[in-house]
């Protein structure tokens, strides 16, 4: 197709109407292409019950995504916004968050400096917007959470069909609000969604608290597994509760930043009820603790050491201890490489067997006690 031959083929009074609805459009709002490409080599000690795995991964460090967000001023401080966001996997090609044309973000809604925000459609619980910022994974990625992330410590669910107040910051304080609608005909509790999350950043210290609650779906009215909040059974270390009737997450952070150092942690407390159409008959409770620091010695470079003990009681009880360490370097504002070690030991009972080892939101059962993992790769943002 030639292209010189259409645009000469243009009447002049097309070529002025497409003009001026591109001034139009820029006078009134902004649209934004973004994203960021994130690959690298990965060696895994223990999976699927076999000493030695090797192979690319997609988005170890940031998911690989794109999007598309604007924002339009409709004056008095009042703007329309929205966000759609992909993720992708770089070495398949192929979709994440379940074959989702947007899995990661899809939302629309109005923001007033006044008022705060309030969002429609898939979005990110409160949790992660105000309590992940204090956490080790927000700065070397998934290796740094939860064995298996069943307190949704590495945002592995979203909330569909949502709703989403975040204030104004106020004095270093931020609030934020979701509700989930489960959409369950005739029960309107089914398969609903709620959080609430308040954060506060002042001085070099940031503190944040919050909860989340997602229901299952009531089984007589709706399949178990119906709801607005997806699915946090990726893995081994809470497989065998995935007929729960609910999952309530309790989660708070802090850190501290001083100089080059910035010195935090998290806990948190998940419970995974159950009912007479689950499998199991006593409430699974997961306590998870974190501690992590964090050093750049320089503007380009990031160090990061981390331990996590996540310890389970009730229907089961297993021990997962979890050592992390790595490093960034940045080539540019755009442009950096990273390497990212992690170990995890498992023991006790996991509700299907012996507890098996899972590194963080890896998602992979080692089939063993015992789990190693280190990962170079190369991650790019435009």
């Amino acid at each position: 197709m030639n292209i010189h031959k259409i645009r000469w083929a243009m009447s002049p009074a097309l070529l002025g109407t497409l003009l001026a609805s591109v001034h139009t459009a820029q006078a009134q709002g902004a649209v934004t292409l973004y994203g960021i490409v994130d690959n690298g080599i990965v060696y895994t000690h223990n999976s699927g019950g076999e000493s030695t795995q090797i192979g690319l991964n997609s988005g170890s460090l940031s998911g690989s995504r794109w999007g598309l967000k604007g924002a339009e001023d409709l004056g008095g401080g009042l703007k329309a916004i929205f966000q759609l966001e992909n993720g992708l996997n770089l070495n398949t090609g192929k979709m994440n968050q379940g074959g989702r044309l947007f899995g990661r973000q899809s939302y629309v809604g109005l923001s007033s400096s006044r008022w705060g925000t309030v969002t429609a459609g898939r979005v990110y619980d409160p949790l992660t917007d105000l309590v992940q910022p204090s956490q080790g994974d927000n700065y070397l990625g998934q290796t740094f959470t939860s064995p298996g992330d069943i307190d949704n410590a590495d945002s592995s669910a979203r909330i569909n069909n949502a709703i989403k107040w975040t204030s104004p910051t106020y004095a270093g304080f931020t609030a934020s609000l979701l509700y989930g609608f489960g959409g369950v005909a005739g029960a309107t509790g089914s398969g609903q969604s709620y959080s609430a999350a308040l954060a506060y950043n002042g001085g070099g210290v940031t503190v944040a608290g919050g909860l989340l609650h997602m229901d299952r779906g009531n089984a007589s009215a709706s399949t178990r597994g119906t709801a607005s909040a997806d699915s946090l059974f990726n893995s081994s270390v809470n497989a065998a509760y995935a007929s729960a009737k609910s999952i309530d997450i309790y989660r708070i952070a802090a850190q501290y930043k001083f100089a080059t150092v910035t010195l935090g942690g998290y806990y948190s407390d998940s419970r995974y009820a159950a009912d007479a159409s689950s499998s199991f008959s006593r409430t699974e409770v997961y306590r998870d603790a974190s501690v992590f620091a964090v050093w750049m010695p320089t503007a380009a470079v990031l160090t990061e050491i981390s331990y996590n003990y996540l310890k389970s009681t009730g229907d089961s009880s297993a021990r997962y201890h979890q050592v992390s360490i790595g490093a960034d370097y940045l080539f540019s504002k755009r442009t950096d490489m990273y390497l990212i070690l992690g170990y995890t030991h498992a023991a006790g009972q996991n509700g299907s067997g012996e507890a098996q080892a899972v590194i963080g939101a890896t998602d992979i059962d080692a089939g063993r006690p015992s789990q190693a993992r280190v990962n170079v790769g190369i991650r790019h943002r435009f």
